[in-house]
């Protein structure tokens, strides 16, 4: 399995984004819009067909999905912590601590593919569906309290959120859309994944971590390896420790152990934007956990 190559795609896109808005999309009106696009229809559409197109049994999937909402649970409690132990600016915290445990799901569902077929494709749809709801709900959090909203509030219109809860609605409810409407939704979907590279890499300022004086400077850069470690060290760490305790077979181990080590998901931009959070920074992130999964990848899933 040659996880540079499964990675270098979205990597490729960030880049293309980057040069399209330095060169032929200069117009400052287009980009929000895409970026509205994208986080309004698109990945709902997305979150909607992958979640409630698949059969969730989450008693056969019982321990994978205890080791996974433990690794969760460690990125979110150890992402949280920057706050009080690094001093933060407010603003890239609450727009930067997501990347401590988002994950990309489209890598996430190729590479279970890759590990076991169809069967791992099954067990990664089921583990997404459990898993975005507390994800959501900790990414959307601290973006609120910095931007004044009420929690409720945004959590209500979040339309990731209630794309991924309408879904394992219609999934646990045995509902199943017409063809022509999933084929619509998953066509969206491949769209979203695209697009939110693109304007990630739109976003991308080369220059975040140069910005403000010398303290400030060092705030950015700590912060930024705080997340990366959460992400890629402590999240995979945690999952194989439990995978251990567990004695889960092969397969479900290395998915589990997989998913705690994934990049940040590219919505993450898209969520930081829409709520006037520090998107550059977020797009920054997104870039260097998806170069960093690389070497992390290979090296925890060996390690099952």
């Amino acid at each position: 399995m040659n996880t540079v190559w499964l990675l270098l795609p979205d990597l490729t896109l960030i880049a293309i984004g980057f040069v399209l808005h330095r060169s032929y999309f200069r117009d400052q009106a287009f980009w929000p819009v895409l970026e509205k696009l994208t986080y309004f229809v698109l990945f709902p559409a997305l979150l909607f067909a992958t979640v409630s197109r698949t059969p969730i049994n989450p008693a056969e999937a019982g321990p994978t999905l205890g080791a996974v909402l433990g690794a969760v649970g460690a990125g979110i409690t150890l992402g949280y912590l920057a706050r009080p132990l690094l001093n933060p600016d407010p603003r890239q915290f609450a727009s930067g601590v997501q990347c401590a445990f988002r994950f990309n799901s489209y890598v996430f569902l190729a590479l279970s593919h890759r590990l076991a077929g169809e069967a791992g494709l099954s067990l990664a749809a089921v583990i997404i569906g459990i898993a975005v709801p507390p994800i959501n709900v900790a990414a959307v959090w601290p973006l609120a309290r910095n931007s004044g909203g009420g929690l409720m509030r945004e959590l209500a219109r979040n339309p990731l959120l209630l794309a991924t809860v309408a879904g394992l609605a219609a999934n646990l409810s045995g509902l199943r859309m017409p063809e022509l409407i999933e084929n619509t939704l998953l066509r969206l979907g491949s769209a979203s994944l695209v697009l939110g590279l693109l304007s990630a890499g739109a976003g991308l300022k080369l220059g975040v971590f140069a910005q403000g004086d010398s303290a400030a400077r060092k705030r950015t850069l700590m912060l930024a390896g705080w997340f990366i470690a959460v992400k890629l060290a402590a999240m995979p760490l945690v999952a194989l420790v439990l995978v251990r305790v567990l004695e889960l077979p092969p397969v479900p181990a290395q998915i589990a152990v997989a998913y705690a080590a994934l990049p940040t998901a590219p919505a993450a931009y898209i969520l930081a934007s829409r709520m006037g959070g520090d998107g550059a920074f977020v797009a920054m992130l997104i870039s260097m956990t998806l170069i960093a999964s690389a070497l992390a990848l290979p090296f925890w899933i060996a390690l099952v």
